[in-house]
């Protein structure tokens, strides 16, 4: 349990908010990322961004020995990909969009005169036939926005390759569950803005380069990660990101493991976390009272640590991961403790590292 009762201020907490209500979906993450650096500004000495969009906030840009914190900014959404000559709207995944949760959702759609509103329309339970009934399906899904023709749709600004996203806004549940869409991962942009923040107000900076890295891209195959580790070319990175409740039902632990809600920061055992790195965490957790939780991930984590790990000829990383209920939905919903403990463990994990130090196996 996280022992410091103002890790999260109201004016973080506002900054989570608008950070999370404001859309990012791949490829289009610049909005979100603007707010992020607006917000992270007074704790960092400079940015680096790059053209892709990933960005950068910079402590001690002049030192040799670099350090990475990490999240990815993106969230899940689909493409307007058909326009029906009726003006039904066909859509392509821009991430891992989960299908099955499309029917009756609002969704927003993004033009160049601003939103469109619409709604994924799905056949009345009466007019099926429940010998025949379908489920949703990538292919068999759409969107209505109230046009009844294709010249209509595109009079009102949408055309094949505008994005869709979901509108559906933060809120708290049961005094201690952050719910909204897209916490994975701006949870994570969130958490290490927040140790950036305790560094500035510790007034004790590391004295090698620290770099607060919100990556775009990660959801259709770690892109902007891959690019800003090559940019960067740190010595070590801890990587940030949401892992599964598998405590909810229809899920078989037994196959996925067992992670939960509440119970701490999950590390992760993998081929692409550094063993060293991943053992200075946990000491770190230990010393400092950080309950934690373990996970294995093979072969790959399926997260920017992969991409921080393998890029550089190498680069220690590891991966400390936010246990989420119901992942890529609109509901995704997290502990307010495991938040605050992360970043607990990442500001004591990072103040930890000695400039210079490898982690490496042959020393």
């Amino acid at each position: 349990m996280s022992n410091d009762s103002t890790l999260l201020d109201q004016d973080a907490l506002d900054f989570l908010a608008r950070y999370l209500n404001n859309a990012a979906p791949t490829g289009y993450e610049l909005p979100g990322q603007k707010l992020w650096m607006e917000y992270l500004r007074p704790y960092v000495d400079t940015f680096l961004t790059d053209s892709y969009g990933s960005a950068v906030g910079v402590v001690n840009p002049d030192a040799e020995y670099k350090v990475v914190i990490e999240g990815h900014a993106d969230e899940i959404s689909w493409y307007v990909n058909h326009i029906t000559d009726q003006g039904l709207i066909y859509v392509l995944r821009n991430g891992g969009s989960d299908h099955q949760i499309a029917p009756s959702k609002r969704v927003n759609i993004h033009t160049a005169n601003g939103i469109v509103e619409g709604v994924f329309g799905w056949p009345a339970i009466h007019l099926r036939d429940p010998m025949k009934e379908q489920a949703p399906k990538k292919d068999n899904i759409f969107v209505d926005i109230g046009a009844e023709s294709k010249e209509e749709v595109e009079k009102m600004g949408v055309h094949v390759g505008c994005v869709i996203t979901y509108p559906d806004e933060f809120f708290v549940l049961n005094n201690d569950k952050f719910v909204c869409r897209a916490i994975d991962n701006r949870m994570g942009g969130f958490m290490v803005a927040q140790v950036a923040r305790l560094i500035h107000e510790a007034d004790k900076r590391p004295d090698f380069g620290l770099y607060i890295v919100n990556s775009v891209q990660e959801e259709v195959g770690l892109k902007g990660a891959t690019m800003i580790a090559e940019r960067i070319k740190p010595d070590v990175a801890i990587v940030t990101d949401v892992t599964h409740d598998t405590t909810t039902p229809m899920i078989e632990q037994k196959k996925t493991g067992t992670a939960k809600m509440g119970a701490g920061p999950v590390i992760t055992y993998a081929p692409a976390v550094q063993n060293r790195v991943r053992e200075h965490l946990i000491s770190t957790a230990e010393k400092h009272d950080i309950p934690f939780q373990r996970q294995v991930s093979a072969p790959a984590t399926g997260t920017d640590t992969d991409a921080f790990a393998y890029s550089n000829q190498g680069v220690p990383s590891a991966l400390i991961s936010l246990a989420l209920r119901y992942m890529h939905t609109t509901v995704e919903m997290v502990h307010r403790e495991d938040v605050e403990n992360i970043i607990r463990l990442i500001h004591q994990g990072v103040m930890g590292i000695e400039s210079g130090e490898r982690f490496s196996y042959f020393d």
